[in-house]
């Protein structure tokens, strides 16, 4: 194991402590965490993210290495790699494409994974190597099989695990394809967001094992945090967790567009009505709200365009925000105009598909069940992949308003 400068032991014992203060660190967790220092894993220009803003800023250890330090400590997520790594420069790229969780997200999904010693983890997604290298120090270098898509950053995270000390096996290849030469894993722990469930992950799996990914629908970024256990039959059923959000696999990024050619001219001939819902009823990126209508309506996405100076709308007003709605399947779409002070806002429906009055089904349908927060919501996953979310009970599925 490397040596520790006095900074990185301090600051990574700070960090294992506040994190055991909030809960998400397990003390059986903790002496990787003071152990595998964060610091070591992060390239010397990473993008934090600032909580406040929700924006990405640059932090270079040439420059400022006193913030450098204190950034690759903080509990917040930083980007580490742009656009699949064509960006250049140190102003933010376009999409974030790998990344260094936020400590807590990090340390609970390894509390939720719940190892002992010998247990067999199998991690999609290898990013930095650090979530890999806690795993390593905690299991032993044997138990653990990371597996990374992109070359360059496969080759940094183990550069960064040989600093470290540590020797898990990295293997550079397509995560949904696990790595069969070493199932069976009592353990498969992603940190990509999951659309298409691979079944590879589920024959991988020993019965009686668990898996814990992010997962979602295309209907938003967002991804809530599941927990398979696999059963004899090869099939996974569990609950989820609590909402997080992640960059998602690469095959399985929503590509915008495709829908380019849904809306010819706004609003044209589409259809119009009144709802009484507001913005704030559809829920924001970490409601279960949000969650919920993704669940019930298949095949659709949704953005939210908020209102910006010079856009006005039926209002006449400046600062009309717009709910968009898109079919995967026919150029439905729909959009709601939401206007400042407007007791009522205006929906247009286009195409086969009525996707709004969709949304609103299942809205009210969440509404009349109580409000479920998400951890009552789970999830089956056959052995082919196909998924089923279901509310209290794997029996319990949930509706479809398509």
């Amino acid at each position: 194991m490397t040596l520790r400068s006095e900074f990185e032991g301090r600051a990574a014992d700070d960090l294992a402590k506040y994190l055991l203060d909030i809960g998400a660190l397990t003390p059986e967790w903790a002496d990787a965490f003071g152990a595998v220092p964060r610091s070591l894993f992060l390239p010397d220009l990473f993008w934090a993210y600032d909580m406040a803003t929700g924006r990405s800023e640059p932090v270079d250890r040439s420059e400022a290495p006193a913030d450098w330090e204190r950034a690759a400590y903080e509990d917040i997520p930083v980007v580490t790699q742009w656009d699949d790594g064509q960006h250049v420069g140190t102003a933010p790229g376009s999409r974030g494409t790998s990344s260094a969780s936020m400590p807590s997200v990090v340390a609970s999904m390894l509390r939720d994974l719940d190892v002992d010693d010998g247990t067999r983890v199998l991690e999609v997604g290898t990013g930095t190597g650090w979530n890999a290298g806690l795993l390593a120090h905690r299991l032993g270098n044997g138990n653990v099989v990371s597996v990374e898509i992109d070359p360059a950053v496969a080759a940094s995270a183990s550069a960064a695990l040989t600093r470290a000390g540590l020797g898990p096996r990295l293997v550079e290849g397509d995560g949904r394809e696990g790595w069969p030469i070493g199932a069976p894993y009592d353990r498969v722990i992603v940190t990509a967001g999951v659309r298409n469930f691979p079944a590879k992950w589920l024959e991988q799996t020993r019965p009686g094992g668990i898996i814990l990914a992010p997962w979602g629908t295309h209907y938003s970024n967002q991804d809530a945090l599941v927990r398979l256990t696999v059963g004899e039959d090869g099939c996974g059923v569990g609950p989820f967790l609590r909402m997080v959000e992640f960059m998602k696999l690469r095959d399985q990024r929503l590509d915008w567009n495709r829908f380019v050619g849904h809306v010819k001219e706004f609003p044209g001939a589409a259809d119009a009505s009144r709802t009484s819902r507001t913005l704030a009823d559809l829920g924001d990126r970490y409601e279960t709200s949000y969650f919920v209508i993704g669940l019930c309506v298949p095949d659709c996405a949704h953005v939210v365009n908020a209102g910006d100076v010079g856009d006005v709308g039926d209002s006449g007003e400046e600062g009309d925000a717009k709910a968009w709605f898109f079919d995967f399947l026919s150029q439905s779409w729909a959009a709601v105009v939401f206007s400042p002070g407007a007791p009522d806002a205006t929906v247009y429906q286009s195409g086969p598909r009525r996707l709004w009055d969709e949304a609103e089904r299942a809205l009210t349908w969440w509404i009349s069940r109580g409000r479920p927060a998400v951890d009552r919501f789970g999830l089956t996953v056959d052995r082919d992949g196909t998924t089923r979310p279901w509310l209290d009970e794997p029996v319990g599925v949930l509706p479809s308003f398509a």
